[in-house]
């Protein structure tokens, strides 16, 4: 055994001296004969042990438990319960033993956390070591990819896209790629997670023990004061509508568990994310008030020509931004409707110089009461 894991083995007799340790598969005692020893699934039988063959009984098949033991237990220890559940979840470490767990950590193990791939490995005494990356790159050679070591520069990777444009929702599909934290231990790969999707670890471990605290959309409505007050006036069917809109996969990472109220689920599907979301979030509120004030505007009845492509037309430029596709279509692809030119032509065909489609005012009664005023003018 190395020096560490001597030390390691010092720890724990002097636990053992205090009380039990069953943890992972090791059992560890002292009784009026010695200390005790017993290993799960293994052929192993030490009682009656004085301290020097308590430590000869530690051979290479046994160390692993030991070093586990004191990784868990004295590491990573019982302060942060939401951190220490996650690790544990990043190895599986409830569904395998210890042997099994270090041979795959000494060949690398993978968890992807929204576009995040967090890689665990083994050091030499038991000790894991964290990588964190976007999962684009994880075949790119990490001395491709910009290196940080401090959690809090994972905010200023999360604030923009690829495009510099500011991300409001820090859980949507839009993390830029191309950086690296090497080299972490479990409080700091925790930490990064968590800058970059801020609660998902949390939440995540309550959702796991049942303690996932879910404000629904009537509670939610029902609080909010000022300004956002008149979301409380949204129709169900209209929560239905951004449940649709917001809370899906394309749009967010997580996967929506608030529903209209406590026993009245929406029928707008929730998403498949991996951490999930108890509350209508800021931006969702945000826009249900500016949707609240537009659903308040009575419908109209507008006659439009157009040819049945130029509808088509219409119809595929409305599901390629609402599916942010506008950005892939080429200027050379004339075939899609939300190509630039066709868009650009069809606008000089059907829209006069107030941007009308086909002429046709939006609120027909002012402009005809705005041309008699020319007319008298004259």
């Amino acid at each position: 055994m190395t020096d560490v894991q001597d030390e390691q083995l010092d720890v724990l007799l002097q636990r053992v001296d205090e009380e039990p340790v069953a943890f992972d598969g090791l059992h560890a005692d002292t009784a009026d004969e010695g200390y005790t020893l017993a290993i799960d699934g293994m052929e192993v039988d030490h009682g009656g042990l004085t301290e020097s063959e308590f430590r000869d009984a530690i051979t290479e098949d046994i160390a692993p438990y030991v070093t586990n033991w004191y990784y868990w237990q004295v590491t990573v220890g019982d302060s942060g319960r939401h951190r220490r559940a996650f690790l544990r979840h990043a190895e599986a470490a409830h569904e395998h033993p210890v042997p099994e767990r270090y041979d795959a950590l000494r060949d690398e193990m993978h968890t992807e956390w929204g576009e995040v791939l967090l890689t665990t490995t083994l050091g030499d005494a038991g000790e894991r070591r964290y990588h964190v990356r976007h999962v684009d790159d994880a075949g790119t050679d990490p001395a491709d990819l910009d290196t940080h070591e401090d959690p809090l520069d994972a905010r200023e990777i999360a604030t923009y896209d690829d495009r510099g444009r500011y991300r409001p929702l820090k859980t949507a599909p839009s993390l830029v790629a191309g950086w690296i934290f090497p080299d972490l231990d479990g409080r700091d790969a925790v930490e990064t997670l968590d800058v970059l999707y801020p609660a998902s670890i949390a939440n995540w471990n309550r959702e796991r023990e049942g303690e996932l605290d879910v404000t629904h959309w009537r509670e939610t409505a029902d609080r909010q004061t000022g300004i956002y007050g008149v979301i409380e006036e949204m129709p169900r069917e209209g929560v239905e509508w951004i449940a649709e809109a917001c809370c899906v996969d394309s749009q967010c990472l997580k996967r929506r568990e608030w529903q209209y109220d406590e026993g009245d689920e929406l029928e707008a599907d929730g998403g498949t994310g991996t951490f999930p979301c108890r509350e209508p979030c800021s931006l969702v509120v945000a826009a249900a008030r500016k949707w609240t004030k537009l659903e308040e505007e009575k419908t109209q009845t507008y006659e439009f020509e157009l040819t049945p492509s130029e509808k088509e037309q219409l119809e595929e430029i409305v599901e390629s931004v609402a599916d942010d596709r506008v950005g892939e279509i080429r200027e050379a692809d004339v075939y899609e409707g939300a190509n630039r030119y066709r868009a650009r032509f069809l606008r000089s065909k059907r829209f006069d110089s107030d941007g009308n489609l086909s002429g046709t005012p939006t609120h027909p009664d002012e402009h005809e009461a705005s041309h008699a005023d020319d007319h008298e003018d004259h």
